[in-house]
This record gives structure tokens, C-alpha cells and sequence, in this order.
């Protein structure tokens, strides 16, 4: 996905002036409670268009190290992401680290879906999305839900996935000082959020796991993110084991950029984001 200059400059004067972080949720949307049971889980239900759950289910899971939750700006993007997968969003509020390390948030992520396959649901209408330490979550959440039988989503949108908690991708260093995001942020949150579990296995580091039997998987990535080979690897070994497994790859973007939906008119990367969305929701049906 090319991107000019000015444009990748607009991105970021989004990011550092914090624009993208003080937009307000929608008040046209449907907020009410559209499933009584969440799996035990905190969760909000964000229905853009008022479709109901008749045509699905989109299960959000935010980012923020694993550690951190911004529920308005969160529900923000539950409605951007709603409006383009013509479907309601449930954001999931998941146990946060270090206080709740791995494998909470993982089980949290797992039991909301495990409870709108229970409420009728087809697991044939339901799409996980997130971003950042949410698109790690829920690939973990895929490998733990594949080990125990449980009938997978129709796909998934990692976005800006961190996918080796071993910290072996390339352009972990190589994109150091071009992405808005340091290295030294994520070595303080990776500790906390393992807390002695082991960075080279699944479902806790997703690249390591059996990928055979996922669901279409869909990964968004910036060309100037620490995650990019993270996001390329597992694609790669993901396709290798029969997965369809697609990078879509914003040049020149830094970590999590999609966040330019949030605001009211966004750049054409962020219309980009949600077109593509829309358009790969629509193939799966």
C-alpha cells in the first residue's frame, strides 16, 4: 500500500500530536447489550449500523501493551470497525498485566468467544480483529481454541501483530528510530506479561505454535514498524502450513497506524485500512 511523503508525515503529526487518541465514541450507534453472556468477561457492544447480530459478530481485542486500555478511544475503534465489517463489534476488556500475566488476558479473549458460539452464533459469522498486543492475543487465542476443537472464526485481522516473544525479527533493530514505537518499550512490557512463561512456545508466542487448521488470516502491517518481520514470518510459516495468510504491507507507516480511522476524516491510509477490511469481510462471506 504506497504512501507519498506528505502523507506518511500526516500520520505520524496524528500520532505525536495525540489527535488520534481524543476523538469521542459515535452517538448514532447501538451501545445496548445485544448477547446477555460474555463468557465471564467485561465487554462493550458497539452496533455502527444497528444490523443486530443477525449477519455476525466482530470480537475486538485492543492493544496497549498488555497492560493498558483506553476504553473510549477502544470503543472508537470498535465503531470504525463495526461500520466496515457490517457487523456489531465486542470489545473485550480482558485482564491486563502484570497485575493478570499470561495466560489471562488468552483465556479472557477465548472464553468471550467460546460464549457467542454457546448463544448461537456461527462460528462461520464471527471475525476476531486487533491490534498490537490484541493481534497477539488473539492469534493465542486461535491456537488455544484449535488445540481444545472448538469450531474456529470465519478469520482474523492481527494488526501490527507481535507474533515472536523471543525478540528474533530483523526489523526489530532495522526499524529502530523509524517507528514511533522503541524497542526499549517492548523490552519492559514482554517480562510483565510472561512472567516465567517461555518466549519460544505457544500459544504465548504465536509464530512458535502448530499453524495448521487456522482460519483466512489478514495482516496489516506498517513497512516502518519494529513488527514488520514479525508480521511477515508468520504469514510465511502460516501459508507453509496450508493457512491462507495475506500481509498487507503500508509503506512507510509505524506501528498500529490503522489508529488514523479514529479520527473524523482520516488519510488515505486509514480509508485504505477500512476498505480493505471491508472488501476481505465481504469474501469470506
Amino acid at each position: 500500500m504506497p504512501a507519498t511523503d506528505e502523507e506518511r508525515a500526516a500520520v505520524r503529526e496524528l500520532f505525536t500530536s495525540g489527535a488520534v487518541f481524543s476523538v469521542s465514541p459515535s452517538g448514532d450507534a447501538g451501545t445496548g447489550a445485544l448477547l446477555p453472556d460474555t463468557g465471564g468477561v467485561p465487554c462493550d457492544w458497539v452496533d455502527a449500523d444497528r444490523a443486530g447480530i443477525g449477519g455476525g459478530v466482530l470480537v475486538y481485542v485492543h492493544g496497549g501493551g498488555f497492560e493498558y486500555t483506553n476504553p473510549g478511544t477502544e470503543r472508537v475503534m470498535a465503531h470504525r470497525l463495526s461500520r466496515a465489517a457490517g457487523r456489531p463489534a465486542l470489545r473485550v476488556d480482558y485482564r491486563l498485566a502484570p497485575k493478570h500475566p499470561f495466560p489471562a488476558p488468552v483465556e479472557d479473549v477465548a472464553a468471550v468467544y467460546r460464549a457467542l458460539l454457546a448463544q448461537g452464533v456461527p462460528a462461520s459469522r464471527i471475525i476476531l480483529a486487533g491490534e498490537s498486543a490484541g493481534a497477539t492475543l488473539l492469534l493465542s487465542a486461535l491456537l488455544v481454541l484449535k488445540e481444545e476443537g472448538t469450531d474456529l472464526p470465519a478469520g482474523a485481522v492481527p494488526v501490527s501483530a507481535l507474533t515472536d516473544l523471543t525478540m528474533a525479527s530483523p526489523s526489530l533493530t532495522e526499524n529502530e528510530g523509524k517507528d514511533l514505537l522503541s524497542g526499549a518499550a517492548t523490552g519492559h512490557i514482554l517480562p510483565q506479561y510472561l512472567a516465567g512463561a517461555a518466549p519460544d512456545r505457544a500459544p504465548q508466542s504465536p509464530l512458535h505454535g502448530d499453524l495448521r487448521g487456522l482460519p483466512p488470516l489478514l495482516l496489516p502491517v506498517g513497512g516502518d514498524e519494529l513488527f514488520l518481520d514479525d508480521a511477515r514470518r508468520f504469514a510465511e510459516a502460516a501459508a507453509a502450513a496450508g493457512t491462507d495468510a495475506r500481509v498487507d504491507l503500508y509503506e512507510g507507516m509505524p506501528h498500529a497506524f490503522h489508529a488514523t480511522v479514529l479520527v473524523e476524516d482520516p488519510p488515505p491510509t486509514g480509508r485504505t485500512f477500512l476498505a480493505r477490511l471491508r472488501e476481505w469481510t465481504d469474501r469470506l462471506g
